[in-house]
């Protein structure tokens, strides 16, 4: 991938924001993803431009660059749903004086972006049930995003970063996203041959 590329969000281990693992518990902070910030340098790497992470990437910040990205790659927490929520689905960013730290679903509007990665490791606290990706993937396309590649459960986080490295080095020399992906799992698999670190990501939508 030639030139700089200003148009790609890459989103790795911000600071991670606290949450009640049930109602009236005591908020906890969620844990740090050292292998996401590791995934998401070597991906800005292939694009010749910067990941944000720690305490750069705020809710205030995503949103604001959000918009204007083609493709989106986000390592980091997320949950599926609270109670009272209207439409399931947070992502985890750092809290500022600005925001509370969470991109909830219902935020998620008006996007000019082709591809979405929500590439999550240790996904919520172990006391909140259900997965991120599904209920996230509905609000990105009712933004307007063609294809969403998201998680089915919490993958390993070294194998993650080999299979998203992968998968980005073969969409630069071919734009078919399932083929980038499949040849991702092949390479995977050849290394690490236990589903559990090769079969969690699938694409959703467009190809």
């Amino acid at each position: 991938m030639k030139g700089v590329v200003k148009d790609v969000l890459i989103v790795g281990n911000p600071t991670m924001p606290s949450v009640s693992p049930k109602p009236g518990e005591k908020p906890q902070k969620l844990n740090q993803l050292l292998g996401a910030e590791e995934e998401a340098n070597k991906i800005a790497r292939l694009f010749n431009t910067q990941a944000l992470t720690g305490n750069v990437v705020t809710e205030t910040t995503v949103k604001q660059r959000i918009s204007q990205a083609r493709i989106i790659h986000f390592a980091t927490q997320g949950i599926l749903e609270f109670d009272g929520m209207s439409i399931p689905g947070e992502l985890a960013f750092a809290p500022s004086s600005q925001d509370d730290g969470w991109l909830k679903s219902e935020e998620i509007m008006n996007l000019n972006a082709e591809l979405i990665i929500l590439s999550s490791c240790d996904t919520a606290l172990s006391r909140i049930t259900g997965d991120s990706v599904i209920g996230l993937s509905r609000s990105f396309f009712a933004a307007g995003v063609p294809s969403v590649i998201g998680s089915l459960w919490s993958p390993s986080d070294r194998e993650t970063v080999l299979l998203m490295t992968k998968f980005y080095e073969n969409l630069s020399k071919n734009p078919d996203k399932a083929y980038a992906l499949r040849q991702a799992i092949l390479a995977t698999m050849k290394n690490h041959p236990e589903p559990r670190y090769w079969a969690a990501f699938t694409l959703i939508g467009a190809s």
